[in-house]
């Protein structure tokens, strides 16, 4: 599909239609966190090192099976479509959702939990379709307003999760949250069109079986798999420390709970602000430019975050990371909807999804870990030191990406 056919498309009731269901879907995956572990210590006598380990098993579970599950997706999806890939996404995730609210131990939670891992994707298939049907010179404002979608949801989830959790209780929840995500489906089917044409794969004797191949600058798109994972990886190593670091600022009195929801909330405000300006402005002045801007503005501010004393400090850099992951996230998406045919750009999303869930699993990983080592100031300095060291590497792979930002594959 060439340009004047996307701007003849459905394209923009597409994005306004999958905004709300991303905001739905990021909204179903975050409002269970916060008592996910309170769960598990109801389904049984546990001590609080087997809850720990329990809770982080279940969380894990999910993000293991969808790194492995989310290229096979991809793969499908350019070969069948990606609108089924949203129906079978947000079905499959419904029904395993709900099933959570009837489990009697820990093996039926991470078992279920793992089984919505296998039928994760609808985030990325979301941007994928998007990127797919939208006109490329719309394509970084497009996928920086989608991205705004997910994060509102992850946003408010954790809030609306606890108000509910405390309404109705946790098993509820999971119902409810299954209903949610059955009205995503809902959505899908009857609003979102797509105009996909299947397009045969044949390999000619004596071609490369490389997977990466078929892109015009395999480079680029390798390393800007890997910044994927590096940036999430920043961002999930502070995730699960971020409340103790609160405590530990707030010297242990006072209401340390809200304070760390807000902490925790004001990235993704920004970014909702962000994101789309961001977009814009790459789009326009090229994509490798807000790239360049949202790594040095990233490192600049992850390393006073660990040098703080005051909660006050903390809350205003971290209020500036939801800029410059409104200024990363997106326009590395950009760059490899930039440099991808048309008919692999499902393919390289749940490519960068199974990246994500990489960086997702390490970084609670390692950042638990380095916090139990040294201290939690280490792990925000960690961060800092990756995402210069993930700067620096960019700068010398593809050092041609800040003049530009991509080559436009046709």
């Amino acid at each position: 599909m060439d340009d004047a056919e996307r701007e003849q498309g459905p394209w923009h009731r597409n994005l306004i239609v999958l905004w709300f269901c991303t905001f739905v879907a990021g909204m179903a995956f975050s409002e269970i966190m916060p008592f996910l572990s309170l769960f598990v210590s109801q389904l049984g006598d546990f001590t609080k090192a087997q809850i720990t380990f329990y809770s982080g098993l279940a969380f894990a579970a999910d993000y293991a099976i969808s790194a492995i599950s989310a290229p096979l997706w991809g793969i499908i999806a350019d070969k069948k479509g990606r609108k089924i890939m949203l129906l079978r996404a947000s079905l499959g995730m419904a029904v395993a959702m709900g099933l959570m609210g009837f489990v009697t131990n820990v093996w039926q939670l991470v078992a279920l939990r793992a089984l919505q891992g296998v039928f994760a994707g609808f985030i990325s298939n979301a941007q994928a379709l998007v990127a797919s049907q939208t006109p490329r010179k719309y394509s970084g404002r497009a996928l920086s307003t989608l991205i705004t979608g997910a994060v509102s949801g992850q946003l408010f989830g954790p809030v609306i999760g606890g108000f509910l959790a405390q309404l109705f209780s946790i098993r509820n929840t999971f119902f409810i949250t299954a209903g949610l995500l059955m009205g995503a489906f809902l959505l899908s089917l009857f609003f979102v069109q797509e105009h996909f044409k299947p397009v045969e794969h044949t390999r000619e004797p004596g071609s490369s079986r490389n997977p990466l191949a078929a892109f015009q600058n395999p480079r680029l798109i390798l390393v800007m798999l890997c910044s994927t994972a590096i940036v999430q990886f920043g961002n999930a190593s502070i995730a699960p420390i971020i409340s103790l670091y609160v405590r530990e600022l707030m010297h242990y009195r006072g209401p340390i709970t809200v304070v760390a929801g807000i902490i925790a909330a004001l990235p993704g405000i920004s970014n909702i602000f962000c994101a789309p300006r961001l977009g814009r402005y790459g789009d326009e002045h090229g994509s490798g430019k807000v790239l360049l801007f949202g790594y040095i503005f990233a490192v600049i501010m992850y390393f006073p975050q660990g040098m703080v004393t005051s909660v006050i400090a903390l809350g205003v850099l971290r209020f500036a990371i939801g800029i410059s992951d409104g200024a990363l996230y997106p326009e590395i998406q950009t760059v490899l909807t930039k440099n991808t045919p048309v008919n692999l750009t499902s393919t390289i999303f749940s490519y960068n999804q199974s990246f994500q869930a990489i960086g997702n699993m390490l970084g609670a990983l390692l950042g638990g870990l380095v916090a139990g080592w040294f201290n939690y100031n280490a792990v925000f300095i960690m961060t800092a030191v990756l995402l210069l060291v993930n700067l620096g590497l960019i700068l010398w792979l593809v050092p041609g990406i800040w003049k530009n930002g991509s080559h436009t594959t046709a």
